[in-house]
């Protein structure tokens, strides 16, 4: 593995990346915000399960494609914005169904499920671990590189999905601070698939 003050820089520079309000957590207030604090719970563990297949990829080398053939970048790119955006209208056009129940296993399920193919389908993360996790690898250790990668994508995406549950139980309790009518419920619903529908915006139109 690498030298402690290498992990101690490691732990530092990572812990600002994740806690730094980026597209994920703003993802997971928006289930949040449209499902529950469950159904939020659940999207950020699709996140965390999804982070795991880029960070096989990184350990495999797959990523590199990305820098190497650039239209497949393109396309995976287009593809997880088209899926965000169709998330965000599905929920800005649902009917309201009343209150929302704290724990509801099928909203949950399904919050889980469509985050783990909205992480799949961000290119962005691949990069990001191809960029940053080389850094930190020491290639005369006796670990391979690729169980180096494995290690330090874990913990990587670890301390990424903390961020992304603190976020979430702070949308949970400005949410609990409002009266849970049908009508601010509806409005709540909407505004979460608003800012779904705009970070897929983003993602389309990103350069990069």
């Amino acid at each position: 593995m690498p030298s402690t003050g290498l992990l101690i820089t490691f732990f530092i520079t990572t812990a600002v990346f994740a806690y730094i309000p980026g597209p994920a957590m703003l993802y997971a207030a928006a289930q949040t915000m449209a499902r529950g604090r469950w159904s939020g719970l659940m999207a950020t563990f699709g996140i965390h399960i999804g982070g795991y297949v880029h960070v096989a990829a990184a350990a495999a080398g797959l990523s590199v494609l990305f820098h190497a053939v650039p239209t497949l970048y393109l396309v995976v790119k287009l593809a997880g914005a088209a899926y965000l955006i169709s998330l965000g209208i599905s929920l800005v056009c649902r009917k309201s169904q009343g209150p929302l129940p704290e724990f509801s296993a099928k909203p949950g399920r399904r919050a889980f499920i469509e985050s783990v193919v909205v992480e799949i389908l961000n290119p962005k993360t691949a990069i990001f671990f191809v960029a940053f996790l080389p850094q930190f690898i020491d290639a005369s250790a006796a670990l391979p590189v690729w169980a180096q990668f494995v290690i330090l994508g874990a913990i990587v995406n670890l301390m990424f999905s903390s961020a992304d549950v603190v976020c979430v139980m702070l949308a949970a309790v400005v949410m609990s601070n409002l009266k849970r009518s049908s009508r601010v419920e509806r409005l709540v619903q909407r505004a979460g698939g608003a800012t779904l529908i705009g970070l897929g915006a983003h993602l389309a139109f990103q350069k990069g």
